[in-house]
């Protein structure tokens, strides 16, 4: 049955290695943001993202026969969905000080806002 619809599984599984990875990139996203969303404290965003990494090498076990307690994997998962939850919490938390401070406050970049003068 694996013949009939592809030709190998390494195109198919190559597929699923690339959706599992933009899953775990939107959900680090998604994470950083709604910490940022409930005015929570970036250490929460930490937490829960050193969470979700458990959480991915454990797809990475089960779907493609991974190292699932791997420190060296676990560390490379860790720093790249740290780095996307970490944009996700600074973009949110920026337009919330931007837009709900807007007196006090004006955007300088996607991850900072300043005083106005």
């Amino acid at each position: 049955m694996q013949g009939l619809f592809f030709e190998t599984d390494t195109g198919v599984r190559m597929v699923l290695r690339l959706l599992v990875v933009l899953l775990g990139f939107w959900t680090a996203w998604r994470t950083g943001k709604a910490v940022a969303e409930g005015w929570g404290v970036y250490a929460q965003a930490v937490i829960y993202t050193l969470l979700l990494c458990l959480a991915m090498r454990f797809l990475h076990y089960a779907l493609f026969q991974g190292p699932m307690l791997d420190g060296f994997y676990y560390l490379i998962d860790a720093v790249t969905l740290l780095a996307f939850a970490t944009a996700g919490y600074r973009v949110r938390r920026t337009g919330q000080m931007v837009h709900n401070y807007y007196w006090l406050y004006e955007k300088t970049s996607p991850f900072s806002w300043k005083k106005k003068d």
